[in-house]
């Protein structure tokens, strides 16, 4: 049986990733916006960090994770900084659908790792999955609305918060059938991912009933 220390490592390493992965994604999008350095590194910062944040504070954790480790703070300001000044030097234009690779990787681990915090913090199987969505989507929901577009995550009909979901509820399923709790944060991780994916790849999305309706609203382009 893989013990707590593994499942230790495992959640740091995966928080690590999600950091990284929306950090970018956030960067690319501020990019795309033309906003200067500081901005880039403000947008960055929320995309990666808001929704553990939140996680940590209705879960009354502390101290919030970019608090307890600080050098993830720094690697977020050089990540920001690095892709507005690589980018701009080498005027590359971000499309949304390259914002949405490392997005995909980021939705996977933080969705698989928040819930697995909650669980170990005694939440119950629906709260841990809530806190998985709430850990994955809540930071590109805010750097949607600090860019001043409507947030993405509500509003695409894409297959991403249910996928979250769905994740989240693997991880617990998983544990509970007798897996250790590293199996089920990888498996529930991997799933993620990997069916973020396949819908990027082939446009999979919820059925949208804006495509026949007369309302003058104009859908999001996938």
């Amino acid at each position: 049986m893989l013990g707590e220390t593994t499942l230790q490592t495992i959640l740091f390493v995966f928080e690590g990733i999600g950091v990284v992965a929306f950090a970018l994604s956030g960067a690319l999008a501020a990019v795309r916006k033309r906003l200067d350095l500081v901005g880039v590194v403000v947008i960055a910062f929320l995309t990666a960090m808001a929704g553990g944040t939140l996680r940590d504070i209705l879960l009354e954790r502390r101290p919030l994770y970019w608090v307890e480790h600080e050098y993830w703070v720094w690697a977020i300001i050089a990540i920001g900084m690095g892709s507005a000044i690589i980018l701009r030097s080498r005027h590359f234009e971000p499309t949304s659908r390259a914002i949405q690779w490392p997005d995909a990787v980021g939705l996977g681990v933080f969705a698989a790792s928040g819930t697995q915090m909650s669980l170990e913090l005694g939440s119950t199987p629906l709260i841990a999955t809530l806190m998985g969505v709430i850990t994955a989507v809540t930071g590109g929901i805010l750097r949607d609305v600090m860019l001043n577009d409507l947030p993405w995550v509500v509003a695409s009909f894409q297959l991403y918060a249910i996928l979250a979901f769905g994740g989240g509820l693997v991880v617990w399923g998983i544990g509970a059938l007798g897996a250790s709790a590293p199996v089920a944060v990888v498996a529930g991780a991997v799933s993620i991912t990997v069916a973020r994916v396949f819908s990027i790849a082939f446009n999979w999305s919820l059925p949208n009933w804006r495509e026949h309706d007369h309302t003058g609203i104009v859908d999001l382009p996938r």
